[in-house]
């Protein structure tokens, strides 16, 4: 017994050690909030209040200081992001991550971004303040590199730091741009359908833009089996351990609509869920400049700001800004291609990628005056039929820098339009509004033409010229409005109104969004900062309820079970509504699930239906093509001599999601309610590792919300028991200029990557409760409410 309790104390004394220790080393890895810090290359004393979110309010006599100071803060919250977002474009993930990162280093590797980013940086005025204040941004990144402390991730996967440079921030913006495309999703699984069953199938697909009815004003003052590209592309961004941009709400109210008579804008980018999530606040403040904004890792200037002049933000555009040209290989000799002028010798990039406990892979890259050829990218195409990407990103100049640093630091709103047109790709809506009253909305992005009868939804000829750009147009032909009368602008990712009776394509979302914003926004002119609150926080869908009528309508009310007549009576009452305690939401989204799957399965197989579920398009079909009674899509291909009528499929597939349903959450139809089933885990790299999920993911929490609402928590339509969100609001912002002082944002989790800071997940329950915290700009305010550090030259 002696000796058991003996071993009990020595066991006992090793646990307190151990703990202690612990504890020590988590209180040494936490950032830095409060005390001195000295950087070489700063002027003079510059001090960053942390506020009681951790954003930092960075005071300074001069803008270098300042962004010397952005750098650091920036660096110790989110090193470990930065680090990984750097990573994607060269195709350095393998690095660090071994085989199982391979594929995506391949793909991105090949894409060129890394080629183009040196081609942009070699055209760059060092002497311009865009590159002299990204190049401090850059310095107080690598201070805080040499000097501060080393992320727990770094040395739990076993990475060295290195500084970070101009290519990085470049890298980092192509990567951005490509997450925004769609083509690479799309065109190959549209091209297969259109190759195996004609262009009849694809009449309910819309691709004309006839879907796109709530459309964006504009008023200005002035045979290969081509899917496994599309299968590779969407896999690789789903297992990236950055999230992709995805859609994006935001409208400007002007001062004729607002209860106050001053602008409100509101912004809410919708982007893949991730812990960190994507953007870290910022308030910078010298005597000739102020901004508060949202700063993607790595990158010296926000996407998203304000100040007390002019606020903006931005969604995606979904423009077409990415042509697949099946080119054709010279028969003797596969080094050459065919081009209307004879054939061509391509050309070969030779990448080297470094592999974590493995050899080192080389990857040769064909090139042709299209782009570079995905079959030597991706697995899964034949090698003689190779098909090039056309991406507009790598092929037009990259201004992007030049282009944020005009729109964080214009002097006025013809000076804003200046920065927006300098931005190629991506297609993005740039929304404005100003404390003059102004609103506006741009869209960015080199857009082109083709000959007429060109289908860019198709795998194009690459041989013979005739699928060709024929035309790059204006940036005076891009869609826009400025200051409307109808008194505020919007985007949900909706197709603009055509220019000069040119419908841009593109691969916009439905209209189920602008409806529901342009419903509320018509009618009601005394909008404040606290409708507006409500109104980005909405969780209805005027859309769902006429799908619904079409679902309903397609079953034998009298011939149905108990439960089955509990839930269509549940859906005949149902609003639209997706929140935490209604129960139709449950049953209508697995209901569209089998709907779906027994439409779709039989003619695409499961892989390309799997595909087909991350499409833009399949958003857009539901409710145009559930409503065709005609449809070809009704009749099962692999059922002989019986031809599927809508009746039976939409019939047989609520049949089917009642058994689901029953079999998941029971017999009780009043107790499937919305939070038992719609849940949101934001997730770290690390995380996926089940011993060190508890310590970086950030939930699970039972969230409001769904796909195509204002609250657009989105997720994949399955037969799971649980539908985890994958994306949504990476931010919600209202800029009130009555008020600019106490304006409002919100973020997922919190401000900081590192997992040991108080601001790691510290704004999450207020997010998901869509509540929101203050921006704020009174330093009196500022310095009662925060921590100090100060820096000062070493």
């Amino acid at each position: 017994m002696k000796t058991f309790k003996k071993a009990l104390r020595v066991i006992l004394a090793l646990l307190v050690i151990i703990t202690t220790a612990i504890v020590v080393y988590g209180f040494y890895l936490k950032p830095k909030y409060e005390g001195v810090v000295q950087l070489k290359n700063i002027q003079k004393e510059t001090t960053v209040y942390f506020d009681e979110f951790g954003v930092p309010h960075i005071y300074a006599n001069n803008s270098k200081d300042a962004m010397e100071a952005l750098g650091y803060v920036h660096a110790q919250d989110r090193l470990w992001q930065m680090e990984l977002m750097r990573r994607i474009a060269p195709g350095r993930l393998s690095e660090i991550f071994g085989l199982v990162a391979l594929k995506n280093d391949k793909f991105f590797a090949g894409l060129g971004i890394e080629e183009a980013s040196a081609k942009a940086i070699a055209r760059l005025d060092k002497n311009s303040p865009s590159y002299q204040l990204t190049m401090a941004y850059l310095d107080g990144i690598n201070q805080y590199i040499e000097e501060g402390k080393t992320p727990i991730e770094f040395s739990l996967v076993g990475v060295k730091k290195e500084k970070f440079t101009i290519k990085d921030v470049y890298n980092i913006f192509g990567y951005m741009s490509f997450s925004f495309a769609m083509a690479q999703k799309s065109d190959p699984l549209l091209t297969d359908i259109r190759n195996k069953y004609g262009m009849n199938y694809l009449t309910d697909f819309g691709i004309d833009g006839s879907f796109n009815t709530t459309r964006i004003k504009n008023a200005k003052e002035q045979p290969q089996e081509y899917a496994a590209v599309a299968n590779s592309v969407a896999s690789l961004l789903d297992q990236s351990p950055i999230p992709p941009f995805v859609g994006s709400n935001s409208w400007v109210i002007a001062p004729q609509k607002t209860k106050n008579g001053k602008v409100i804008f509101a912004n809410d980018p919708h982007i893949g869920f991730s812990q960190p999530g994507t953007w870290y606040e910022a308030h910078i403040v010298t005597p000739d400049f102020e901004l508060y904004g949202c700063y993607l890792a790595g990158t010296p200037y926000p996407l998203l700001g304000h100040n007390r002049e002019y606020a903006y933000g931005l969604t995606m555009f979904e423009n077409d800004d990415i042509d697949l040209y099946q080119e054709e290989n010279n028969p003797y000799d596969a080094n050459k291609y065919r081009t209307p002028s004879g054939f061509a010798k391509y050309e070969t990039r030779k990448k080297i990628i470094k592999v974590k406990d493995s050899a080192d892979v080389v990857l040769n890259v064909k090139v042709s005056r299209h782009g570079p050829i995905m079959n030597d990218m991706i697995d899964g195409l034949n090698k003689d039929k190779p098909v090039a990407m056309s991406w507009i990103y790598t092929q037009q100049p990259i201004q992007i820098l030049d282009a944020v640093y005009t729109l964080s630091h214009a002097k006025s709103k013809e000076d804003f339009h200046k920065g927006v047109a300098l931005i190629a790709a991506p297609g993005l809506n740039v929304m404005y509004g100003d404390a003059k009253g102004n609103v506006a909305w741009w869209a960015t992005g080199k857009l082109y033409k083709h000959n007429e009868g060109v289908n860019t939804n198709f795998i194009l000829d690459g041989a013979s010229g005739k699928d060709d750009i024929t035309e790059y147009l204006d940036f005076s032909k891009n869609p826009s409005a400025e200051n409307p009368d109808w008194n505020y602008v919007y985007s949900a990712n909706n197709q603009p109104e055509p220019i000069d009776g040119f419908l841009y394509p593109g691969y916009y979302l439905p209209e189920d969004r602008a409806r529901r914003i342009t419903q509320l926004l018509d009618p009601k002119s005394n909008w404040d900062k606290e409708s507006v609150s409500k109104m980005i926080f909405d969780n209805t869908s005027i859309v769902t309820p006429e799908v619904v009528k079409n679902l309903v309508s397609n079953v034998n009310y009298n011939e149905l079970s108990k439960n089955e007549k509990e839930a269509i009576t549940v859906l005949k009452s149902w609003k639209g509504s997706n929140n935490l305690n209604d129960v139709a939401p449950t049953i209508y989204n697995k209901w569209i699930h089998f709907y779906l799957k027994n439409t779709f399965e039989d003619e695409l197989g499961a892989t390309n239906f799997k595909q087909f579920l991350g499409t833009h398009i399949m958003k857009q079909i539901v409710a145009k093509q559930m409503s065709n009674n005609n449809s070809l899509w009704w009749d099962n291909i692999a059922s002989k001599n019986v031809k599927e009528t809508r009746r039976q499929i939409l019939s047989k597939s609520f049949e089917e999601a009642m058994a689901s349903l029953e079999k998941q959450l029971g017999n009780s139809v009043p107790s499937w309610t919305w939070n038992r089933v719609h849940v949101l885990e934001h997730q770290h790299p690390l995380g996926k590792v089940a011993a060190l999920r508890r310590i970086f993911n950030v939930g699970p929490f039972a969230v409001p919300g769904s796909n195509e609402v204002i609250n657009n928590q989105f997720f994949d339509y399955t037969d799971e028991a649980k539908y985890v969100v994958k994306g949504g609001p990476s931010t919600r912002r209202i800029i009130d200029f009555s008020d600019i002082e106490n304006s409002w944002s919100i973020l997922p989790t919190g401000q900081s990557g590192n997992p040991l800071s108080s601001h790691y997940s510290d704004q999450a329950e207020l997010y998901n409760a869509g509540k929101f915290r203050k921006m704020k700009m009174n330093k009196a305010e500022i310095v009662k409410t925060s921590t100090k550090l100060v820096f000062i030259a070493k």
